[in-house]
């Protein structure tokens, strides 16, 4: 085990993520299964490719100075063609291998190209406008211009696509003849600048940011034919009158849109108030741009839709949220998941039969079934996370289990193939110990070094603990599967500690209860969490308690920071990146959720945020957040930094030029931040 190796490994195969096939397509005939990998584990172009008769053949080769195909692809109907951008430009190809691909005459740096589904027309973005050309690239023509620069046609906005999930912002009538696009309008939203001190001579850049409380965009819709005919679709602004609310701020007003398809005769789409209690469900006339209510979704702490919702079979059946006890399932027609199955995403319906994944229990994901002749079937059994793309016969079932990421291909229930991942294997080996913990069951992974043997080792030299949680609402670290994750954290352990993950209140897959225990307080639920799992692990194991530390990114390193504030007697130091310690600076849709409008009621704000408490502050604490982010602004970590400074706390601030939200895409700081983290912990627990 060479653990000089690791750091640079994990970077330079960008946390192990080269390599994995994704991005499934399988054809309606499940004869051909079109995907997204690169060329090896550290090659970080991204190739299309196809899996037919049981062999892989590459479609796509980008030359090497190109990034590949850019945020994914998309194909007709028939999955025959596929069309995809690279470099800005547009580019199709078909799958049948009998011509290379196709560069297709675009009007400017191609932004979302899709197939019409007969596949004689690419509708595509570029410059905010919405065009449309035919796939042998004749016929360019402008459906949908932007009337000024804060105006875009086919795109989504920034709630929608960075908290709510939509990504598509144009949809397809299954006749090819219109299309259903999102006009979003972002002239009220206030901006935000992003500048690189390291190159004072560049401009800054600026982009609209709806941070909490602040105005969202405006998103409408409207009907356009292939000829350019406009009609606006008639949506509502208020909710049901019924709506319930709760505590003292009620926003009736439909502000999001949710999900939108084309999938049969009319379009459909989904609303939510700002409030996020109430959701509708509304069928489109694309003659007149009426609507007409299908369904209507409450809940007194939010609707919340997994992704893929909602859906329709071939018949029309409607697949919709269920919340019911504490199980937040799906309901197929007239017919509600089991009591007890959390349904994570609904993966899509062939014919009547919906597929999606669901959780038993927390740390696994299975992929299950729904026809009424078979009723709710599983359809994995391995303990890990698996997920599935269905087409015809055939199902693709990408597993990720504790020790292997397999990728195969069954037809009627058979396995006929397998699609090869080619991501490196992590040069440490990780063998976790999967606990349950405390009075709350908390779901743990506890990872020691290999050389460790507690019976020979006497009191004085227990354990360092180091906590490397995520903790935060849409993620879970603790799971049944191989994730990158799980090799950083023996990584750490090797160093010399016993490295303790939880996921606790506010995570998914435990049920509704679980998951809305932070609403009004950010912070507190998951740190109690995070510390009764630390003493419970303690019973069991010799670890140190007058060492520990705690690291993180993002929420976690939010929860990092929060943990020396508000805990010293239990966290001795901490390493927290990109922290959002401030609530008002992130999004309208996300804070918003769990704490309300900050106008209204400001306490849940002030009760989540750290900067109040920088003068608490008695323990090492490392700052480090990436000067080009976008999501987390460098503000969160400045703000606090500057409260530390005036309260005379002594604390490391690590600023990393021209570097996003994501820093384990960079090779050259990935690998070096893990080493200086490393250094600080050491020295900060006098190991």
């Amino acid at each position: 085990m060479d653990l000089t190796e690791f750091p640079r490994q994990f970077a330079r195969t960008r946390r192990f993520a080269l390599g994995v096939p994704q991005q499934f397509t399988v054809s309606p005939d499940g004869e051909r299964v079109l995907f997204v990998r690169s060329a090896s584990g550290n090659e970080p172009r991204e190739l299309l490719w196809l899996h037919e008769n049981g062999q892989e053949r590459l479609l796509v080769d980008p030359p090497p100075s190109s990034a590949g195909v850019a945020h994914g692809y998309a194909t007709d109907r028939a999955a025959r063609l596929a069309v995809y951008a690279m470099d800005g430009a547009l580019w199709t190809v078909a799958t049948d291998g009998g011509e290379p691909p196709r560069r297709i005459p675009a009007a400017g740096p191609v932004t979302a190209p899709r197939l019409s589904p007969d596949g004689a027309l690419i509708a595509y973005v570029t410059d905010g406008a919405l065009r449309v050309v035919r796939a042998d690239g004749t016929g360019d023509r402008l459906l949908a211009a932007a009337e000024e620069p804060a105006v875009t046609y086919g795109l989504p906005d920034y709630a929608a696509s960075a908290s709510i999930g939509r990504s598509r912002g144009f949809w397809w009538s299954p006749d090819s003849d219109a299309l259903l696009v999102a006009r979003v309008d972002t002239s009220m939203v206030r901006r935000r600048y992003i500048t690189d001190p390291a190159h004072p001579g560049l401009p800054p850049r600026s982009f609209p940011y709806p941070a909490a409380g602040t105005p969202n965009a405006e998103t409408s819709l409207l009907i356009v034919t292939v000829e350019g005919a406009r009609t606006p679709v008639r949506l509502p602004r208020g909710a049901h009158p019924e709506q319930a609310a709760t505590g003292a701020w009620h926003a009736p007003a439909f502000e999001y849109l949710v999900a939108a398809d084309w999938q049969g005769p009319v379009p459909v789409v989904t609303l939510q108030t700002r409030d996020q209690r109430t959701a509708c469900v509304w069928a489109v006339d694309p003659a007149t741009g009426d609507v007409e209510p299908l369904c209507r979704l409450a809940d007194p702490a939010w609707v919340e839709f997994q992704p893929g919702l909602p859906l329709h079979s071939d018949a029309g059946v409607a697949v919709v949220p269920s919340v019911r006890a504490d199980t937040r399932g799906i309901r197929v027609g007239d017919t509600v998941s089991p009591d007890g199955l959390h349904v994570r995403e609904v993966l899509g319906a062939v014919g009547e039969r919906v597929f999606f994944t669901a959780s038993e229990e927390p740390t696994e994901t299975h992929v299950w079934s729904y026809d009424r002749e078979s009723g709710f079937v599983r359809l994995t059994d391995e303990p890990g996370v698996h997920t599935a793309a269905a087409g015809g016969r055939t199902i693709v079932i990408d597993s990720s289990t504790a020790d292997s990421r397999t990728v195969t291909v069954r037809r009627d229930g058979e396995p006929i193939g397998r699609i090869r991942v080619l991501a490196e294997e992590p040069v440490v080996t990780a063998a976790p110990v999967h606990l349950v913990l405390g009075d709350r069951a908390l779901c743990s992974r506890l990872h020691l070094p290999s050389w460790y043997t507690p019976s020979q080792t006497p009191a004085s030299g227990r354990l360092p603990v180091l906590l490397s949680p995520y903790a935060g609402p849409g993620m879970q670290v603790v799971t049944r599967a191989r994730r990158w994750y799980t090799a950083v954290c023996p990584w750490f352990a090797e160093q010399g500690f016993a490295v303790l993950a939880t996921d606790g209140r506010g995570t998914p897959g435990r049920g509704v209860a679980w998951q809305q225990a932070i609403i009004g307080d950010r912070l507190g639920p998951v740190l109690d969490d995070q510390i009764d799992a630390l003493h419970a692990a303690a019973e069991r194991y010799d670890l140190d308690l007058g060492r520990v530390a705690v690291r993180g990114w993002s929420f976690s390193g939010y929860l990092a920071a929060g943990a020396v504030l508000h805990r010293p007697d239990v966290f001795h130091a901490a390493v927290a990146g990109a922290p959002p310690t401030d609530r008002r600076l992130y999004d309208t849709y996300w804070e918003e959720r769990f704490l309300g409008h900050p106008d209204v009621q400001p306490e849940g704000y002030e009760r989540s945020s750290l900067l109040p408490h920088a003068h608490r502050l008695s323990r090492p604490l490392m700052l480090v957040h990436g000067l080009a982010d976008d999501n987390v602004a460098p503000a969160h970590t400045l703000r606090l930094s500057a409260a530390l400074l005036a309260a005379g706390r002594p604390h490391r601030v690590l600023p990393l030029s021209g570097v996003g939200h994501a820093v384990a895409a960079r090779e050259g700081v990935a690998d070096n931040l893990l080493l200086l983290e490393l250094d600080f912990l050491k020295k900060a627990l006098g190991m």
